[in-house]
C-alpha cells in the first residue's frame, strides 16, 4: 500500500451546482417581463455594482493592486460612449465596446506610470490620476464642460420605440454585461495566468523565484479590468442619459461602495462581490432616509466585518457549509493504492 497525494480540482456537488446557477440566470434574463419598471431599474443598477466590484476585486483581490482610482474609467467610459454617440453618430450599444478599447489604450501609459509606486503610494496615485481625468474632462466645453451634458432624445429613441423597451434593452445589457464579466474573471483565474496571479497574491517573492513574470501579469490584469470598467461606466451612464465631471468620477459611488462591497461580500473570491452588492442594496434601500445615518451605518457595518469576518460574509458561508459556485481552489486528496 502506498499514500498517493496529488493535488487536484475537486468541486463538489458540481451537477447541483450547475442547475442552479442555470435557473439563477435564466430567471434574472427573464426578469423584465416579471419585475416592475422601478424594480427592474434596480435590478439593473445591481448587476452594475457586481461588474464594478468583481473587477476591482480582481485588482486588489488576486493582483494586489489596491487602487482608489477606478472611477477614472468609469468616467471614461461614460464620456467616450457621449462624445461617440453625439460627435460621431454611433449607435449607443456598439459605443459602449468602443469606449472598453479606448479605456484599454488609456489605461497602458497609466500602468507604466502607476507601477513605479508600491502600496499605499500607488493607491493615492490612482486616486491623482482620477482627478487628473475628472479636471481634464470638466475643460470640454463640447461636452458641457464642469456642468456636463445630455444625450439628445433622438438618440435615446433610436435604441428602442417605447420607454419600456429601453428599459428592458439597458436591464439585459446591464444583466449580460455582468454575466460575461463574472465568466470571463472565472476562465481567467482558472487558467495558468489566474494560478499565477493568486501565486503573487499569496507570496511575491515566491513567485518571482518560479519564474513568473510579476509586472507583466499585473500590467494584462490592470488594462483588461480597465477595457471591461471603461464599459461599465458607459452603460451606467446610457442608463443615467446625463454625464457630468463630479458625477463621472465621483470616488464615493465608483469606488468607496465598490471596496465596500467586496469587503462585506469576500475579497478574494467570485462570490463575494455577488454577495456584497446583494447587501449593500439591501441595506441602501432600508436606510437611505437616515441621511447622514446611513452613510454611518455602512461604515459600522464593515468595520464589524472586518473584525469578525476578515474573509467576508461569504467566507463564512463557505467555511461552514464547504460551498462554492465558482470553485478556484485546488486540494489535496489522499488516495490509498494497491501496488
Amino acid at each position: 500500500m502506498k499514500n498517493d497525494n496529488t493535488v487536484r480540482f475537486t468541486p463538489k456537488n458540481y451537477v447541483v451546482t450547475a442547475v442552479l446557477l442555470a435557473i439563477v440566470t435564466a430567471a434574472l434574463a427573464a426578469a423584465p417581463y416579471w419585475l416592475g419598471r422601478a424594480d427592474l431599474r434596480l435590478a439593473g443598477e445591481i448587476m452594475l455594482y457586481i461588474s464594478l466590484a468583481t473587477l476591482w476585486n480582481l485588482l486588489a483581490g488576486y493582483a494586489g493592486l489596491v487602487s482608489v482610482g477606478q472611477q477614472a474609467y468609469v468616467g471614461l467610459g461614460g464620456y467616450m460612449l457621449f462624445a461617440f454617440t453625439i460627435f460621431i453618430g454611433v449607435p449607443p450599444i456598439l459605443a459602449i465596446p468602443i469606449a472598453g478599447v479606448i479605456g484599454a489604450l488609456l489605461a497602458i501609459p497609466v500602468a507604466f506610470l502607476v507601477f513605479r509606486l508600491r502600496g499605499a503610494y500607488f493607491a493615492i496615485g490612482t486616486w491623482v490620476i482620477a482627478e487628473v481625468f475628472r479636471l481634464s474632462f470638466a475643460q470640454i466645453s463640447a461636452l458641457g464642460g464642469g456642468s456636463g451634458t445630455s444625450i439628445p432624445a433622438s438618440i435615446v429613441k433610436s435604441m428602442a420605440e417605447t420607454r419600456a423597451a429601453r428599459e428592458s434593452l439597458s436591464y439585459w445589457l446591464a444583466f449580460g454585461l455582468a454575466a460575461f464579466i463574472i465568466l470571463f474573471v472565472y476562465l481567467y483565474l482558472r487558467s495558468s495566468k489566474g494560478l499565477a496571479l493568486t501565486a503573487i497574491r499569496d507570496n511575491e517573492l515566491a513567485a518571482s523565484s518560479l519564474g513568473i513574470d510579476i509586472w507583466k501579469t499585473k500590467f494584462f490584469t490592470y488594462v483588461v479590468s480597465a477595457a471591461l470598467t471603461s464599459m461599465v461606466g458607459a452603460l451606467i451612464f446610457l442608463q443615467k442619459l446625463r454625464i457630468s465631471p463630479d458625477a463621472a468620477f465621483s470616488v464615493n459611488d465608483w469606488t468607496a461602495f465598490v471596496i465596500f462591497i467586496v469587503v462585506i461580500g469576500g475579497i478574494g473570491t467570485i462570490e463575494g462581490p455577488i454577495i456584497g452588492a446583494i447587501i449593500f442594496f439591501a441595506l441602501r434601500e432600508t436606510l437611505a432616509d437616515l441621511g447622514t445615518g446611513y452613510l454611518i451605518t455602512l461604515g459600522v457595518v464593515a468595520i464589524i466585518i472586518m473584525l469578525k469576518a476578515p474573509n467576508g460574509i461569504w467566507g463564512i458561508l463557505r467555511d461552514r457549509f464547504d460551498i462554492s459556485f465558482f470553485p478556484l481552489l485546488y486540494r489535496v486528496e489522499n488516495q490509498k493504492q494497491d501496488r
